[in-house]
């Protein structure tokens, strides 16, 4: 049985994830302002300042997945989750797949993504 905060901040990450891999991954002003309501001042503040990259953060990658799976949840203290989440690549020559792990945090009662590694 997950813990209670593992369920809540799941929606947050399947949400954030769903938006982020309906739209372009490559760093922009645009691609910050549609994904700004999922992330920490932090989180935001770091990408703001490495924008020029063509690396997404959300997939540590240049090389953009075709799409993932939300794993395994570990509530490591109140209010801090961090999830697995699994990326895939498939076409005619290559299947592949890599995970990230997402640190999720509650902040003034929401869910919000603060680092990916």
């Amino acid at each position: 049985m997950e813990k209670p905060e593992c369920t809540e901040a799941r929606q947050t990450v399947r949400e954030f994830y769903s938006l982020h891999f309906g739209n372009d991954m490559k760093p922009s002003k645009e691609y910050l302002a549609k994904r700004e309501k999922y992330l920490t001042d932090d989180w935001k503040f770091f990408i703001s300042k490495n924008l020029q990259s063509k690396r997404d953060y959300f997939t540590s990658t240049e090389d953009y997945p075709k799409a993932f799976r939300i794993g395994e949840c570990e509530n490591t203290e109140p209010n801090r989750t961090v999830f697995q989440v699994v990326f895939f690549w498939k076409d005619d020559t290559r299947t592949e797949q890599r995970e990230d792990k997402v640190e999720v945090i509650k902040e003034n009662g929401n869910w919000l993504i603060n680092r990916i590694f």
